[in-house]
């Protein structure tokens, strides 16, 4: 019924007229509607991780000299890192350092030998909604499959040379 009134309100209308009017009406629907809405949802930065030589002297600046409250040093076998976590209330920093002559980490020690800054991790709700979607936008995956993170909950790293540079790691909130 409101499309017929429409439709004869129009008719009666200039040629501007009309456009704007229906432009106006069609702005009230969904500029995708049609098109499916996404599987999955980003949400916050979770943490960026840095990459240090000595684990206890950065330990020991976040710490004693900035004040912030870290964590201990744990160990992720399977990723090949230790890992401790300073909290700023916000996000955290996740300060990473080489386990083994395998680790990631000592790769990017042998190119960056003071550290810096390895990558952001970004939170989604669905991990695997987010994989199959970002794998069918042609962004690479780092390994295959989701492992289990630091925070014991499935990640999973975005090539970064489809990333404009940063290593971009996905975990689910």
């Amino acid at each position: 019924m409101a499309s017929a009134v429409l439709k004869v309100a129009v008719a009666g209308l200039s040629r501007c007229s009309r456009l704007t009017l229906l432009r106006a009406h069609s702005m009230t629907a969904p500029l995708h509607q049609g098109i499916p809405g996404s599987l999955w949802k980003l949400g916050r930065l979770n943490h960026i991780a840095i990459a240090v030589p000595d684990m206890e002297k950065a330990t020991a600046l976040y710490r004693d000299v900035l004040g912030a409250t870290v964590s201990d040093k744990v160990p992720l076998p399977e990723h090949g890192v230790y890992t401790v976590f300073v909290e700023l209330g916000n996000t955290k920093l996740e300060l990473l350092h080489p386990l083994g002559e395998k680790s990631p980490i000592a790769g990017f020690l042998q190119k960056n030998k003071s550290g810096g800054m390895h990558h952001i991790c970004i939170e989604v709700d669905d991990i695997n909604a987010a994989i199959a979607d970002l794998k069918a936008k042609n962004i690479r995956t780092l390994s295959a499959e989701p492992r289990i993170g630091a925070h014991g909950k499935p990640v999973m790293f975005l090539h970064p040379k489809d990333c404009d540079g940063v290593l971009v790691e996905l975990e689910e909130a």
